[in-house]
């Protein structure tokens, strides 16, 4: 038979598209043609997987050979499509049976030597392939681990072709010589899936050392952190040089829960096609943090590149945060970008080969000074700035983004008796990620029937009409309505704060102190809110 096809993948942003990898053999001058719009690297498998194929043993047909990647109108990237075209060409050369690879799902690249090498983004290719109906799949021994994490579908760890070869046979597996296993040093066919700078940074819970009980004074802020964990509100830290706010965000990953298995497959997928998988850990399970330099461009926060977008910053703290320090120094365009993610959680990216919805639900967190010297106060201690100067610079950060930020805390600057004093009352990041997941599992029952988990996703109408606030709690939010100090949305956005803060107390509902805290908090001069006390 001159005819074979077998499966792979294509991955579009963080989503995979099966592909039908064809190869036809017919008699004429040897070559060797791939078609289907592949990219320079799927071209170059022509020469890998020839060499591939004949250092393996195996004999090379040497006639006109086609390779065909269909749908044909989906771009195809990547070297990962150099398992399944070696695989369709020996089934076409009547090597392998072709029933066997017809129905087998193949994703890997192919050293010169036959050696299976890993690639990026495993698991949404897996995803992908058994949405298609695919219950097996072959991926480089690397990323067995990663592939195996999608329930229902088997997984062929492949350490060589020629190895495939004689488990499609039902031939001995080949004994591999130790030097193409990489068992004599560091393994270079791993260097590929990680890929450094990329402005993520792993944390893990046992490996966690930035404890917030180191935090200097700050209750207000570190009051805020905890309403943000807890409710997944975006958060604004205000203060001069040195006060916390950089400390403070460091620490909001370590209180924050760990992702349940939907999220962490959410966020392993991305991070996979981004190359930020640690080698042996293929589930991200603790939230990520990324804090990108304010000189980042906007295509690098909320994704582009040539061709078809790629996940940008934004999408690489998805079920984390995201920090932006010197929030101001960031360009308007980068920061009036995050809007639209802000709001519905997602990133549309439309470019002329074609639009993607790349996943963005993060917990923003903003730091700045309050003037470009930083030292500017309502008591105007020691600042140079003219008051233009400071106008010009706050207003870098516009009110429709600051209307999406639910908590505005100012951070002062630590005294020195805070700073030099031991503070035994100060609580640890154990203690207060202990109460973030108790009140995190509080809203997860109440919104048990709907699509979402915590108070910062719940829709405003949701929130005035299926979870009404106690009688006469809005009384201090609809007065600053009226003044014009707040809009619709913030107050929407007051009401969710103000459950978060019933969550941490372990209330029913919200009552006024709860509203006038989230009042508070966001930025209203409220008298006498409740913000001097050691609980919720």
């Amino acid at each position: 038979m001159a005819f074979a096809r077998t499966g792979a993948v294509a991955l579009l942003g963080v989503d995979g598209v099966v592909v039908e990898v064809q190869a036809d053999l017919e008699p004429g001058l040897a070559a060797f043609t791939i078609v289907g719009l592949p990219d320079k690297a799927v071209n170059e498998s022509r020469d890998r997987v020839r060499a591939a194929v004949v250092n393996s043993g195996e004999k090379w047909p040497l006639k006109k050979l086609t390779v065909g990647l269909s749908p044909a109108s989906v771009p195809k990237s990547g070297s990962g499509f150099d398992l399944a075209i070696a695989c369709a060409v020996l089934a076409a050369a009547e090597r392998l049976r072709p029933e066997t690879i017809e129905r087998l799902l193949l994703v890997g690249e192919l050293g010169l030597d036959g050696r299976a090498r890993p690639v990026r983004g495993v698991l949404p290719a897996v995803l992908a392939a058994v949405d298609a109906g695919y219950d097996r799949v072959a991926v480089a021994e690397a990323t067995a681990a990663e592939a195996a994490l999608v329930p229902g579908v088997e997984v062929l760890p492949v350490r060589s072709l020629r190895q495939l070869i004689a488990l499609l046979c039902g031939e001995p597996e080949p004994e591999e010589p130790p030097e193409q296993l990489g068992s004599t040093g560091p393994d270079p066919a791993l260097a590929g899936l990680s890929l450094p700078g990329l402005g993520v940074r792993q944390f893990d819970v046992g490996g966690w050392k930035k404890d917030l009980a180191d935090v200097a004074g700050q209750f207000e802020a570190r009051r805020a952190l905890e309403l943000a964990a807890a409710g997944a509100h975006h958060l604004f830290l205000k203060g001069p040089p040195g006060a916390g706010k950089t400390m403070l965000a460091e620490r909001l990953p370590g209180i924050l829960p760990p992702l349940g298995r939907r999220e962490a497959l959410e966020v392993t997928a991305i991070h996979s096609i981004a190359g930020l998988l640690p080698v042996g850990r293929p589930l991200v399970q603790q939230a990520p943090y990324c804090a990108p330099h304010h000189s980042t461009t906007m295509p690098a926060i909320v994704g582009g590149g040539s061709g078809l977008p790629r996940p940008g910053v934004a999408s690489l703290a998805h079920r984390g945060v995201l920090f932006l320090d010197e929030a101001p120094e960031f360009s308007v365009r980068v920061l009036d970008a995050l809007r639209q993610p802000l709001e519905s959680g997602e990133v549309v990216v439309a470019r002329s080969a074609g639009s993607l919805r790349l996943p963005a639900r993060f917990l923003l967190l903003l730091a700045a000074n309050p003037c470009p010297c930083g030292r500017w106060s309502r008591r105007g201690d020691a600042c140079e700035c003219t008051p233009t100067m400071v106008t010009r610079y706050q207003a870098r950060l516009s009110g429709p983004l600051l209307d999406r930020v639910d908590l505005r805390v100012e951070v002062d600057a630590v005294s020195r008796v805070q700073l030099l004093q031991q503070e035994s009352s100060a609580e640890s990041t154990a203690v207060v990620a202990a109460r973030v997941l108790a009140a995190r599992e509080r809203a997860a029952a109440r919104y048990a029937e709907t699509p979402w988990r915590v108070n910062g996703e719940v829709p405003g109408h949701e929130l005035r009409t299926r979870y009404p606030l106690g009688p006469g709690s809005l009384q201090d939010a609809e007065r600053e309505m009226e003044r014009g100090f707040l809009t619709a949305r913030g107050l929407d956005r007051v009401v969710r704060v103000a459950w978060t803060a019933a969550d941490l107390a372990g209330a029913d509902r919200p009552d006024r102190n709860h509203v006038r805290t989230a009042l508070a908090l966001r930025g209203a001069h409220i008298r006498d809110a409740p913000l001097a006390e050691p609980r919720f």
